[in-house]
């Protein structure tokens, strides 16, 4: 591996920092979504009701304890950590006319945290936590201004903090929009509505707002690197028959629609062609086009957490559960507790398969492993299977990068330190290196205790991967 690689862990602001109301924060789209559990599914309210617990409210207490957190990610050895700003933090309801400068310093502290420790941060713009107001006001993403409200938070954001970040990411998993719309776009589609047009133009809306920031972030500091994050993993063909195959080349390209104009800067004839195929009639104008051609990104970022599988379904045969999407299930895989399915070397495949698509260096921002750890009497967690789990998919990533010649910025394992579950809100679904004593419910200490994939991970970044 490179000496310069980036090894680090990843959080999303929403679901670590908590303290959803203190220095004048505004209320996100996540601060109204309830606690969840495997087999029910979180609600959203229309606003703070006293009969459900919210688990975004707490978060892991990140706004209390982020000098202590970034302090055991420096004795981890990270060379980066990937975060997002809380838009409602900088403009609380997302249409604000001056920022909110508490907001911008406690920002201004975590960022001279991590340069205390010489840890590169890797900043997401918009990563599940976009102003309520602007979704109960403007209809979310439907509405054109919404480019103009995102473009000035990023104004503020890049400017105030252009001598610490170097890697920004403008929005999270844009292509979950049509999946989960209420997570990246904060849409809720009604009964009556065209669910496609409502859909692809917003994220039209999301793809224009991102290339404008792109231009933006270039023009604040020529230094800047600016990547889009997309959720992608390669799908596979049930069988070798030609119809299973193409199934599978159809979901790949699917799940990579929105990216294309992220990368190449204009709509793929595949993805015109399908949103044709659902009648969908996108709004856009001459000058979106010219933004779109001038805000390709420098970089491809991903999650990766299973693969997938595409094909006719047969009888007794089963899908996979999985990160927002599914598949059939795979006969050659293991499954976690959530029944995702484990494939380190489908990690090596996907790393190949966007290489060989865009060309451009790419940046693992999300891979781990979800389950429900235990805390021993002696303050530890033994969590073989989570080393176990990133140890293979290391393994098969240093391949493609060794082997194959793919060109690799670095390695975010997501959720290095316990927090809230995104799609089932449960705080058991625990992720990090780090164990944080708060349940389900928001009970707990909020302790910070090392498990023993921290020390793992601390070797595996001492030997730049040579450990594992």
């Amino acid at each position: 591996m490179n000496k310069n690689f980036l090894w680090g862990g990843a959080t999303a602001a929403n679901q670590c920092e908590g303290a959803y109301l203190d220095g004048n924060k505004g209320l996100s789209i996540m601060d109204v979504m309830t606690n969840g559990s495997k087999n029910h599914k979180r609600l959203i309210t229309d606003s703070i009701q006293k009969e459900y617990y919210y688990p975004n409210h707490d978060g892991n207490h990140f706004y209390y304890h982020y000098k202590e957190d970034i302090a055991l990610m420096a004795e981890m050895g990270f060379k980066c950590y990937r975060m997002s700003i809380a838009w409602t933090r900088i403009y609380p309801n997302g249409d604000d006319e001056q920022p909110n400068e508490d907001g911008l310093k406690f920002y201004d502290k975590v960022f001279q945290e991590l340069k205390k420790y010489n840890i590169e941060p890797i900043v997401t713009l918009s990563h599940y936590e976009m102003p309520l107001n602007l979704v109960k006001k403007y209809g979310s993403w439907r509405s054109r201004k919404l480019i103009d409200f995102f473009y000035n938070f990023s104004k503020t954001v890049l400017t105030r903090y252009k001598n610490y970040v170097r890697y920004w990411i403008t929005f999270n998993e844009i292509n979950a929009i049509e999946f989960m719309p209420y997570f990246p776009a904060g849409l809720l589609i009604e009964e009556d509505e065209n669910r496609h047009q409502v859909i692809y133009q917003a994220a039209h809306h999301m793809l224009v707002a991102s290339a404008k920031v792109v231009k933006l972030a270039h023009d604040i500091n020529p230094k800047n690197k600016v990547g889009c994050m997309t959720l992608f993993g390669v799908n596979y063909p049930r069988t070798c028959h030609p119809n299973d195959v193409l199934k599978a080349e159809m979901a790949n390209q699917d799940f990579l629609g929105i990216p294309d104009v992220q990368v190449f800067g204009y709509y793929s004839a595949y993805q015109l062609k399908q949103y044709q195929n659902k009648n969908v009639h996108l709004d856009i104008t001459d000058e979106d086009l010219e933004i779109l051609k001038n805000g390709t990104v420098d970089f491809v970022s991903f999650s990766y957490y299973m693969s997938m599988v595409q094909g006719e379904k047969r009888e007794g045969e089963n899908f996979a559960q999985g990160n927002m999407v599914a598949g059939l299930e795979n006969p050659y895989l293991e499954s976690n507790e959530w029944g995702w399915q484990i494939d380190p070397v489908g990690l090596r495949i996907t790393l190949n398969y966007l290489y060989q698509k865009y060309r451009k260096p790419l940046f693992i921002v999300e891979n781990g492993l979800g389950s429900e750890d235990i805390l021993t009497s002696d303050g530890t967690v033994h969590d073989d299977y989570r080393i176990d789990y990133l140890r293979k998919h290391i393994k098969e990533m240093i391949k493609a990068v060794d082997e194959d010649g793919v060109p690799l910025l670095g390695y975010t394992m997501w959720g290095c330190i316990d927090l809230v579950s995104a799609g089932s809100g449960e705080m058991k679904k625990r992720y990090g290196f780090v164990y944080v004593d708060k349940d389900d419910y928001g009970n707990g200490t909020y302790k910070r205790f090392r498990k023993d994939s921290f020390y793992w991970y601390k070797k595996v970044i001492e030997s730049n991967g040579e450990i594992l």
